[in-house]
């Protein structure tokens, strides 16, 4: 299964708008993503609950996980999106 690591760029971290707009992007994968943060057990990337209780702040270090014939696509795309600040206008 290949992973990848993300820096969180977002100011917020990944809350509420940041959060939102990456699991719209997950749902949109044609795989299956864990992410996981400081070594913590992976969890579901396309659910608000995971997301929220990851507690990732900008500047935190992620890893993200899939499985799935677009895997190494899917992660391509969600690093990036993490890698950019959401918050931005």
């Amino acid at each position: 299964m290949p992973e990848r690591t993300a820096t969180i760029a977002s100011r917020v971290g990944l809350h509420a708008r940041p959060a939102s707009l990456f699991i719209e992007a997950v749902k949109r994968q044609n795989t299956k993503v864990t992410i996981s943060k400081d070594g913590s057990a992976p969890m579901d990337a396309s659910s608000i609950l995971s997301i929220m209780s990851l507690g990732a702040a900008n500047g935190d270090t992620v890893t993200l996980a899939a499985e799935g014939p677009d895997a190494d696509t899917a992660l391509t795309e969600l690093v990036a999106l993490l890698e950019t600040d959401l918050d931005a206008e």
